[in-house]
């Protein structure tokens, strides 16, 4: 049983590059194997390991940093303490665990950070990362054996290359050629010319100091002179813009004076019409607003409709009366007494020749017929008498009962008389009744309308309704009125605020030009020719003075072609500080050659051959025996050795055999450096693609070997590769694990 040790057990990446909570894993404590295809995500899975444990990539170039859009990058990692080759599978799952998480570069590790206590970034990217970018870059160095003892070494520089390095730079200080500026004794002798130089330069430099003395003296007077010249200018470009603004703000004010005058009188003459509409038609109906006048029309209409049914019924009853009256009339024209008398007269008449004259007649004529008839025996003539005479007595029945019947005619004609007589009387006082209630509707409408103002219309509402529209036209007479007014007065308004504005920029035109608030355009004129004698005389002093410094400007230019005095002396304080760095940096340097030449002899004398000595077994291993030797020279370089002894330098081998050495000395390097990131798992991406199978399979073997110790995951996508380990783990006694991406 071997000793437990902790290996990393999943990946779970969150948020990285194109997964979104992706789990890959569960991987085996020892050989790994992460098959997939071109582009399936292995260098992100790789990749997400180191920014787990040491920070992820910020943004450099085109550098792919695997942050997803919109979101962070965020996961972890899950470690588990293996509990032996001979465990059993509940005995796995009962593993101690140890969880590593990331979100934030800001927020750090999170979890168990003891499991990278021992190791660092640079560390873990020398030692424990192993891509194909790095042995293709073999190809293309002219420094392969540099690579090559980096490799071995473990550090990111040869400690050879570096003491070399060292030793050029401390014979650049000590060199004495010309082309080495920055060396001892060419400092030292820069200084001693330069300080001779002083010496001779020290007398002219005398003479020059005193006319550079003059010429700062006069700087001073000519800075003066000059802001004296600005101020004059400034002054006169004041006064030249008050002078301006001057002329054109009194004659707006002049123009505005005129308006103002011209507004209030259009103001007074809008009031002024404004009240004669209002007494035009009344006060109480110029205030009517159009719900009051819309609700005073409706009255109106109802009072008018009132009125109108009202004068209806009064014509409905007068037409009822004077047809009574007519009727009444007509049947007192026919009942005329003496037509009665005569009529009846002649009736009486008539009916006594009926019931006495004409009965007698044929009784007369029918009683001696009869007795005539009687007496001759004729029936006949006794038949004739007999109806005669009896035809006589029923038509004097008949005449005496018609005489003495009552008269019906009269007694309806007095009735219908009687009737036309109260119907006339009922409709009169219908009538009077009708004009009655017609003049209290009248006089509710007059007094409805002086109660709205509308007395004038004298009790008409057609007359009220005029009055109406004649007070809607003079409303709208006003409304227009007091539009003007108020634009009048607003015109007005703002005229006299821009009087205000006016008399502020003259005062402050005044002010810049350094005058009073009284001035007029006449004193700006008067004080600006004043100025402009002033400026003229500065000028003059000015330009006096600029010639005077011109021409010491020029003796001292022609001292400073000639290297004066100060420029010596700062010259040689410069060269006498570059010596002393030089000396500081030339001590620096002695100091590291002593102590690369101690760390090389302690890493020779201890670890480098353990290295170099495990590196040529697996170098053998890989090679098939062809090269069996891997060594490092007294100069520090590296050198290998085939199976007859014969050495050759690595840049004289094949890019293939270059690969294989890079990679026996990576996995020499981590076999004898156990005590360094023991759970750090050994990240290989696709290291085996450019061996052929014999090779492959070799270094196959190598890496399983060195699962032994370290945990390997290596990602590929080529099935070859994955054959070759699979084989030389199942050749170890130990499977690989093969997990599919």
């Amino acid at each position: 049983m071997t000793e437990p040790r902790i290996y990393l057990r999943s990946i779970h990446l969150e948020r990285f590059g194109r997964f979104h909570d992706t789990v890959v894993g569960p991987f085996g404590d020892r050989m790994n194997i992460v098959l997939g295809a071109n582009e399936a995500g292995k260098t992100t899975v790789a990749s997400f390991v180191g920014g787990v444990l040491f920070g992820w990539e910020e943004a450099r170039g085109n550098r792919n940093t695997y942050k997803p859009e919109g979101a962070e990058r965020a996961g972890s990692l899950l470690f588990a303490r293996s509990a032996g080759a001979d465990a059993n599978a509940s005995a796995r799952e009962d593993e101690e665990t140890f969880v590593l998480s990331r979100a934030r570069n800001a927020d750090g590790l999170q979890g168990d950070a003891f499991l990278v206590e021992d190791i660092d970034k640079d560390t873990y990217r020398t030692m424990f990362s192993l891509n194909s970018d790095e042995l293709r870059s073999l190809r293309n160095t002219t420094d392969t054996t540099a690579k090559l003892l980096t490799a071995g070494s473990g550090t990111g520089s040869s400690p050879a290359h570096a003491l070399a390095h060292v030793n050029e730079r401390l014979a650049a200080f000590t060199s004495r050629a010309a082309s080495a500026e920055q060396s001892i004794p060419q400092l030292l002798a820069r200084r001693n010319a330069l300080r001779a130089e002083q010496q001779s330069a020290a007398g002219v430099a005398d003479a020059y100091r005193a006319q550079d003395r003059e010429l700062h003296e006069l700087e001073p007077e000519r800075a003066s002179m000059g802001e004296r010249v600005e101020e004059a200018n400034r002054v006169i470009e004041a006064l030249t813009m008050a002078k301006s603004s001057l002329a054109a703000l009194d004659a707006e004010r002049d123009k505005l004076k005129g308006d103002i005058a011209r507004l209030a009188k259009s103001e007074e003459e809008a009031a002024n019409n404004y009240e004669l509409h209002e007494r035009s038609c009344g006060r109480r109906l110029a205030r009517l607003t159009a719900s009051d006048e819309r609700a005073l029309r409706d009255r109106l209409e109802n009072l008018a409709t009132r009125q109108s049914r009202q004068a209806h019924a009064v014509e409905v009853a007068r037409a009822n009366y004077t047809s009574s009256v007519a009727v009444y009339e007509a049947l007192q024209e026919t009942a005329d007494d003496e037509a009665d008398r005569r009529s009846e007269r002649s009736k009486r008449r008539i009916q006594v020749a009926f019931c006495v004259v004409i009965p007698a007649v044929l009784f007369l004529l029918g009683v001696p017929l009869f007795i005539e008839g009687r007496a001759r025996g004729a029936l006949s003539y006794m038949a004739i008498g007999f109806l005669l005479s009896v035809f006589a007595a029923l038509m004097a029945t008949g005449g005496f009962a018609m005489l003495f019947r009552p008269n019906k005619e009269e007694g309806a004609r007095k009735a219908r008389f009687d009737d036309a007589h109260w119907v006339m009387i009922q409709d009169k006082k219908k009538l009077e009744a009708c004009q009655a209630e017609e003049g209290s509707v009248a006089a509710q409408v007059r007094e409805a309308l002086d109660e709205e103002g509308l007395g004038e219309a004298q009790g008409s509402v057609r007359q009220a309704r005029a009055l109406l529209d004649e007070a809607r036209e003079a409303r709208q007479a006003m409304a227009l009125c007091r539009q003007r007014q108020q634009a009048a007065a607003a015109r007005r308004a703002d005229a006299e605020h821009r009087l205000q504005e006016i008399a502020s920029e003259r005062a402050a035109a005044l002010q810049r030009a350094g005058l009073s608030p009284e001035s007029g355009v006449g004193d700006v004129e008067e004080e600006l020719e004043r100025r402009v004698r002033q400026r003229s005389g500065l000028i003059e002093a000015l330009e006096s003075m600029n010639q005077r410094a011109g021409e010491l400007a020029a003796v001292l230019a022609q001292a400073e072609t000639e290297r004066d005095f100060d420029r010596i002396k700062i010259e040689v304080q410069e060269v006498t500080t570059r010596l002393e760095e030089t000396r500081t940096d030339f001590a620096r340097l002695l100091l590291a050659k002593h102590m690369l030449e101690a760390a090389i002899a302690t890493w020779e004398s201890k670890r480098q051959p353990e290295v170099y000595l495990r590196a040529s077994r697996l170098l053998s291993l890989m090679t098939e025996g062809r090269w069996t030797r891997v060594s490092l020279t007294r100069e520090g370089t590296l050198e290998v050795a085939d199976a007859l002894g014969r050495t050759r330098q690595p840049v004289h081998l094949s890019l293939g055999t270059c690969q294989q050495l890079y990679l026996a000395l990576r996995i020499a390097l981590l076999t004898c450096a156990d005590n360094v990131g023991r759970a750090i798992p050994i990240l290989a991406d696709d290291i085996l693609v450019n061996f052929d199978e014999q090779r492959r399979l070799g270094a196959a073997r190598a890496l399983v070997e060195l699962s032994e110790q370290r945990q390997v995951i290596l990602f590929t996508c080529h099935e070859g590769v994955a054959r070759a380990l699979k084989k030389a783990a199942k050749q170890s006694g130990r499977p690989a694990t093969v997990i599919n991406l």
